[in-house]
């Protein structure tokens, strides 16, 4: 019996799909895990030289702003070293 030209290379096709369904080695390349705390600046206060009552007032409002963002910082870090704590 002659085998047809056509069947052979049909079938050394299907063979050669068949090798590539192997299972491929999982990649090396390394998860990048980003840890550690947030970026914080220093705390500062704006200078202040009030002449009168009204400029006092609002310097109270620019200290407290300035004492508020400073408070976020803290919090900032904090919320971060609770999560952190909580992942281990």
């Amino acid at each position: 019996m002659k085998t047809k030209s056509f069947a052979f290379g049909l079938i050394s096709s299907c063979l050669l799909l068949l090798a590539a369904c192997a299972g491929a080695p999982p990649s090396s390349e390394q998860q990048v895990i980003a840890t550690g705390c947030p970026a914080v600046v220093p705390c500062s206060l704006p200078a202040a030289a009030p002449s009168n009552n009204g400029e006092l007032l609002d310097d109270a409002d620019v200290l407290e702003a300035a004492w508020a963002e400073c408070a976020a910082q803290v919090d900032m870090v904090y919320q971060h070293q609770v999560q952190q704590a909580a992942k281990r």
